[in-house]
């Protein structure tokens, strides 16, 4: 994953608006599980996509959304506090 993150892949944390504004990746956009099957057009085009939450679970409903639409370069980083880990 730390490749992933170095080459400047497309963070996206799929919480809430308020559990991000409670801590998150400096370098990351939220974008809500729920708006993510309408905001396809934001993944399209990016080399590689990490997608991350609380516990894992919702980002991996969220690659599976985007596995639907075509977009297969995802990956499910887990928790937002993983990510920032690796970034820190």
């Amino acid at each position: 994953m730390n490749d992933l993150i170095q080459a400047g892949a497309f963070l996206v944390d799929v919480r809430t608006e308020e559990e991000f504004q409670s801590g998150h990746v400096e370098a990351s956009v939220n974008i809500p599980l729920d708006q993510v099957a309408d905001r396809i057009e934001e993944f399209e085009g990016k080399t590689a996509i990490i997608v991350f939450c609380r516990s894992g679970g919702r980002s991996g409903m969220a690659k599976a959304i985007l596995a639907q639409a075509g977009i297969c370069n995802v990956t499910n980083g887990g928790t937002w506090q993983d990510i920032k880990a690796h970034i820190d």
